[in-house]
């Protein structure tokens, strides 16, 4: 009995699952973009909306944002007309439909721009982060249709909105909040204090999560829209280490009465949608990540052929090339996980490991890549001369905020056992 050659195998095999296969390439991507005849596009294939927004926001980036960075974090202040740039440009309803004033793009645009915001600032990076991926998304996904008619259009073109979750006591833990909304009549009294919230000074609109039934524990938490002229005050705008120009405050709510209609969502449901909101937030701040190594990168290596020493650049030395070429190939592997976990939230399909996955790992190559650039140009990187140092500074955030690392090794050891458990 003949034994039938391996490749003739392959080909059989290969011919009887051509169909499906040329299937699976055709539903691979959402996207409109142009593919030739069954093949499967890349994770660097975007649709020529995609590819325009981009190359716009680099412009932007470079061309407005640049110039204020060193000004706007020595101030720890965001500038007004970063702000107002960000709105003209469409970059701050990404996802919002254009009959809601919104640009009507993809979820993979709004990371796209996060990314190229982040190549120049990281602070201007979150701020359009967390207007689009977390406060946008809860109005889109949860609100019903008058609150989105009221506040997208808004939040769109000239309103910061900001997501209210963390206090004192609650961070990683984040539903053992304490804040409180208690019913009468229809209105809800809301009383409690808030932590770490980004964007907060700026805001005119907050999404509070708080709870209308501590007997039920988490399962009284709601969340509810707060318009800052209801009584929002600012408790204490905190000093930090990096990405000094985003606003991060202690909010206080003494009293606050918010009309029941404000509620968004099911009551009870809060922490459902803050788990949701989260998931898809931590993509955002993987490409917050993303962009800030490859601006770190950006700036370091045309300076290791710029200086000199003994005879030759210094990148030319070989254990500097190694040391950039690991950094590169890193660099492309947080970009392939970025990409990739927005193309599955794109789809509908589960995303959950691979955005965790992600930001832990865009978030320790941002780290490593601030750290070499400082050290690759040496004594003017450790200077405020330059923006190597910022980026050093605002790479710590990373590992912090929309989930620890280790909450994230968490999640994915979660999911992990569900797959390998018996």
């Amino acid at each position: 009995m003949s034994v039938p050659r391996f490749a003739s195998l392959v080909s059989r095999s290969r011919a009887a699952a051509a169909p499906a296969l040329r299937n699976a390439a055709r539903s691979f991507s959402t996207t409109n973009a142009v593919r030739s005849a069954g093949s499967i596009p890349s994770l660097h294939t975007f649709t020529e909306e995609e590819v325009m927004l981009r190359e716009a926001v680099a412009k932007f980036a470079t061309e407005v944002v640049g110039p204020k960075v060193r000004e706007m974090d020595e101030n720890e202040m965001m500038d007004r007309s970063v702000i107002d740039g960000l709105f003209q440009q469409g970059l701050m309803g990404i996802e919002t439909p254009a009959e809601l004033n919104g640009s009507g793009t993809s979820f993979t645009a709004a990371i796209l721009t996060v990314e190229e915001l982040a190549k120049v600032d990281p602070s201007v990076s979150v701020m359009c982060d967390v207007q689009n991926t977390l406060v946008n998304t809860v109005f889109t996904k949860y609100a019903n249709a008058e609150q989105k008619e009221k506040y997208l259009p808004k939040l769109a073109t000239d309103t910061i909105g900001c997501f209210c979750l963390s206090e004192a006591g609650s961070g990683s833990d984040a539903f053992a909040l304490q804040t409180k909304a208690d019913k009468q009549g229809d209105y809800y009294i809301l009383s409690g204090t808030k932590m770490w919230i980004t964007n907060s000074y700026e805001a005119g609109i907050f999404l509070v999560f708080a709870n209308v039934d501590p007997s039920k524990g988490y399962k009284g938490i709601t969340c509810f829209i707060v318009e800052k002229d209801m009584g929002v005050e600012i408790a204490k705008k905190e000093k930090k280490l990096g990405i000094r120009a985003s606003s991060t405050c202690a909010l206080s709510f003494d009293d606050i009465k918010v009309p029941a209609s404000n509620v968004l969502g099911q009551i009870g449901q809060g922490y459902k949608y803050a788990i949701e909101i989260l998931n898809e937030g931590r993509i955002g701040i993987a490409a917050q990540m993303l962009g800030l190594a490859q601006g770190a990168f950006d700036l370091a290596v045309p300076y290791t052929f710029d200086r000199k020493q003994f005879g030759q650049a210094i990148g030319d030395f070989q254990g500097m090339q190694h040391q950039y070429a690991q950094i590169a190939v890193e660099i492309e592997a947080a970009r392939l996980l970025t990409y990739n976990a927005a193309r599955l939230k794109e789809q509908g399909k589960s995303f959950v490991k691979e955005a965790a996955m992600a930001k832990l790992y865009a978030s320790q190559v941002a780290e490593r890549a601030a750290s070499k650039a400082v050290e690759w140009m040496g004594g003017v990187a450790f200077t405020r001369d330059l923006l190597v140092e910022k980026f050093y500074r605002d790479c710590k955030i990373g590992a912090i905020y929309e989930g620890t690392s280790n909450i994230q090794l968490q999640t994915i050891a979660k999911i992990l056992k569900t797959q390998y458990a018996k």
